[in-house]
């Protein structure tokens, strides 16, 4: 039986093959990450299943969580597939659905208000409207992109990501304001948001800015990132319309068990549903 051994042409080579199943920036710098990290655990020892699952026993000794092991263990399992070792494939960890999730990490309306108004304190006017645009549209960080000109004059943005293409609706009041905005920065055309040199503005860059403004806005930094945005605008939109279906093609999901996760409430919600119940006498 052939040896089959990681080298370095090898992870190149998978590099490539993620570039051209056109997988996002983001997921390819993930998944080298960690196949780099399982290569340097290897040290050179030869790729076979008992190893694969020793690997993940040492990510759980590590005191990895479940949900980022399994993300590991899915970049190892692409690369596997990709070198034709599919039998080496390593099983994920089981993890049981949460009920709730911690209160500490949810961002509330009242403290996206402060975050907007803070914003605007400080004369962060770009920052305070890039905050709105993602928590009332639930777009993705690495969409703002697509929040144009052409997008806000028409209404809508077409969303092209992940090998798919979807259509969110903008707000009126929300385009009236990124067309003012535009027009201010004497942007005629293409994206809205832009450094001043006029690039796009990156997704490490808004993370960044928005970690920034929460001192000001009286906000815990570990509530404050773009992607909680996208869980606010879920949760507010649910509790409005009670249609997971609609949200999760709103949100561009693929299965409605994502959208799930979404609407997972915190547990002091979960508190003040089971006081309500009145199974208590």
């Amino acid at each position: 039986m052939a040896e089959h051994r990681l080298t370095p042409l090898q992870i190149h080579a998978f590099a490539r093959h993620l570039l051209l199943e056109e997988k996002s920036a983001a997921t390819i710098e993930k998944y080298l990450r960690d196949v780099r990290a399982f290569a340097g655990w290897l040290d050179g020892q030869e790729i076979t299943k008992e190893r694969n699952a020793a690997w993940k026993a040492h990510l759980v000794e590590r005191g990895y969580a479940p949900t980022g092991i399994n993300a590991k263990l899915s970049a190892l399992n692409s690369l596997l597939e990709f070198l034709g070792l599919r039998d080496c494939r390593v099983k994920f960890l089981k993890v049981q659905r949460r009920l709730f999730r911690d209160a500490g990490r949810e961002l509330t309306k009242a403290e996206y208000q402060s975050l907007l108004d803070a914003a605007h304190r400080l004369g962060r006017d770009r920052l305070g409207l890039l905050v709105e645009a993602i928590g009332a549209t639930g777009i993705r960080v690495s969409e703002v992109r697509y929040l144009t000109v052409e997008a806000a004059r028409q209404g809508k943005a077409e969303i092209s990501l992940k090998g798919k293409v979807r259509v969110i609706l903008l707000p009126g009041k929300l385009c009236r304001k990124l067309l003012r905005y535009a027009e201010k920065q004497k942007t005629a055309s293409g994206a809205i948001f832009r450094t001043k040199s006029g690039r796009e503005m990156s997704c490490r860059q808004i993370w960044a800015e928005m970690k920034r403004l929460c001192k000001y806005a009286g906000v815990e930094p570990g509530k404050v990132f773009p992607h909680n945005l996208r869980h606010l605008f879920a949760t507010v939109f649910y509790r409005a319309c009670r249609d997971i279906v609609r949200l999760s093609d709103l949100l561009g999901h693929s299965s409605i068990e994502t959208t799930r996760i979404y609407l997972v409430t915190s547990g002091a919600e979960h508190q003040r549903t089971l006081e309500r119940l009145g199974l208590i006498s």
